[in-house]
C-alpha cells in the first residue's frame, strides 16, 4: 500500500507493515468497545442506591454503605487483574484478551439485572471487573499495532472515547431506568456490549510476530520486569498515571460542599456541581487526541511535562475562586491540560519496553490508575475534612508539580 497513513519510514519489520494496513480499522472498533464498556460500568451511578433499596436494604447508612461498596468493587478487581491480563495478551494475542473482557462484560452485565440479593449485586460487580478490561486491553493493541509515528494520535483518540463513556455513562443511567426499568437497563448494556464482542470477533485483525521475527530482533526469553532494560521511564509512568487519577478524583468527595459555599441559591447547587464534575471530562475529550498528535511531533514526554505543569498551576486559583463559573472554567481547562497525558503515558511506555512485554506493562501502569482512582477520593475526603477544602486543591497541585519535576529529571537523564 502507498497511502502515507499506512507506511512508515522507520524500517519496520514486514509483520509490523502488516499490522499498519489495518490498524485504523482497529482503532474504530476499539473506540467502540471501550465507549460501550465503559458507559456499562458508570452508567448504574444515578441509581445505585435506588436499586440496593429495590434488592431489601432499607436502612438509609446500610444503603449508602452498600452503593459504594457495589461501585468501586469494579474498578477494585480490574486494578489486581490487569497485569495479569496484559501479561497473557503479550502471550495469547490481544485481540483474544478483547473477546474474553467483552463477552465477559456482556454476560455480567445482563446477570447484574437478575440480581436478588445485594451481595450478589457486589459478587457480580466483582466479576464485571475481573472478566472486563475491555479498554485498558484496547490501549495495549492500538499501542502495538500502530505506526509507531502515530502513536500519541491514536492512543489519545482512545483516549478520547474511554472519557466520553465516562461522561455519558451517568446520562444514560439517569434517562433510561425511567422509560424501560432498572434491570431493562442493564439487559440493554449487556446487549450493547454484545454488539461490541461481535465487532471484536469479526471486524479486528492483529498481526502477530512469529518466533523467528522476535529472534531476528534480539528478544530474549525474559519476561516481565526481566525483560526491560531501563526500568526508569517505566517507574516514571507508572507515577505520572497515578498522579493523573489522583489528581482528578481528590476534589470528587468536596465538590458538593464546595459548590455550597460558592452557590447562593440552594435550587442551583446540584446542577452547577454537576457542572464542575462534567466540566473537566469534557475538556479532556476535547484535547486528547489533539496533544496526542502534537506528542507525536515534539516529544511525548515534553508533552507529559508540559501538561503536569500547567495542571499544578491551574489548581492555584481553584481554591481561592468566588463563584461556581470560576470553577467550572477552571476545571474545563485542567481537562484541557490533562488529557494528553494517558495516550502519551501509553506512548512512553510502548517506546520504552519490549513489545513482547508491552502488555504486561501497560497492565501494570492500568493498575497503577486504579489505585490513584481510589486514593484520590480518600486522600481528598481526608484532607478536606481534617485541614479544609482549599488545602486540596493546594496539595494536589504540590503533587503535579513535583510530578513535572520528576518527569523533566527522569528525561533528562535519558
Amino acid at each position: 500500500m502507498t497511502h502515507p497513513t499506512t507506511t512508515t519510514t522507520t524500517g519496520a519489520p514486514p509483520t509490523e507493515a502488516g499490522a499498519n494496513a489495518h490498524w485504523q480499522r482497529n482503532l474504530a472498533v476499539c473506540m467502540f468497545g471501550s465507549f460501550t464498556t465503559i458507559i456499562a460500568m458508570t452508567l448504574l451511578l444515578p441509581f445505585l442506591p435506588l436499586y440496593v433499596e429495590q434488592l431489601g436494604v432499607k436502612d438509609h447508612a446500610a444503603i449508602v454503605q452498600w452503593s459504594g461498596a457495589a461501585y468501586g468493587a469494579t474498578f477494585l478487581s480490574a486494578a489486581l487483574v490487569a497485569p495479569l491480563w496484559g501479561r497473557l495478551a503479550d502471550r495469547y494475542g490481544r485481540k483474544p484478551m478483547l473477546i474474553r473482557a467483552s463477552l465477559g462484560m456482556a454476560v455480567a452485565m445482563a446477570l447484574i439485572g437478575v440480581a436478588g440479593n445485594v451481595w450478589q449485586l457486589v459478587g457480580l460487580r466483582l466479576l464485571a471487573g475481573l472478566l472486563g478490561g475491555y479498554a485498558s486491553g484496547s490501549m495495549v493493541l492500538v499501542a502495538t499495532q500502530t505506526p509507531k509515528d502515530r502513536t500519541g494520535w491514536a492512543l489519545g483518540t482512545m483516549s478520547s472515547a474511554i472519557m466520553a463513556g465516562n461522561l455519558v455513562g451517568p446520562l444514560v443511567g439517569g434517562v433510561l431506568p425511567p422509560l424501560i426499568g432498572i434491570r431493562a437497563t442493564f439487559f440493554a448494556a449487556g446487549a450493547i456490549i454484545f454488539v461490541a464482542f461481535l465487532a471484536t470477533a469479526f471486524l479486528i485483525r492483529e498481526e502477530r510476530k512469529t518466533p523467528a521475527a522476535r529472534k531476528q530482533q534480539g528478544d530474549s526469553g525474559q519476561s516481565g520486569w526481566a525483560a526491560v532494560p531501563d526500568k526508569r521511564p517505566l517507574v516514571a509512568m507508572l507515577f505520572t498515571g497515578m498522579l493523573l487519577m489522583l489528581a482528578n478524583m481528590s476534589i470528587e468527595p468536596i465538590i458538593t460542599v464546595y459548590v455550597a459555599t460558592l452557590v447562593e441559591d440552594p435550587s442551583r447547587m446540584t446542577m452547577m456541581a454537576g457542572l464542575v464534575m462534567s466540566a473537566a471530562a469534557l475538556g479532556s475529550i476535547l484535547s486528547a487526541s489533539r496533544l496526542g498528535k502534537l506528542a507525536d511531533r515534539v516529544g511525548h514526554w515534553n508533552v507529559i511535562v508540559g501538561c503536569l505543569a500547567v495542571s499544578a498551576l491551574l489548581l492555584v486559583p481553584q481554591a481561592f475562586v468566588t463563584s461556581g463559573w470560576q470553577l467550572v472554567v477552571l476545571r474545563f481547562l485542567m481537562g484541557l491540560s490533562l488529557g494528553g497525558l494517558l495516550p502519551c503515558i501509553a506512548s512512553v511506555i510502548r517506546h520504552n519496553v519490549p513489545e513482547r512485554v508491552a502488555g504486561n506493562m501497560l497492565g501494570y501502569s492500568t493498575s497503577a490508575q486504579y489505585t490513584g482512582q481510589v486514593a484520590g477520593p480518600l486522600l481528598g475526603g481526608f484532607v478536606g475534612g481534617h485541614i479544609g477544602m482549599r488545602a486540596v486543591f493546594l496539595g494536589t497541585c504540590v503533587l503535579m508539580a513535583a510530578g513535572a519535576a520528576w518527569n523533566w529529571l527522569a528525561k533528562r537523564r535519558r
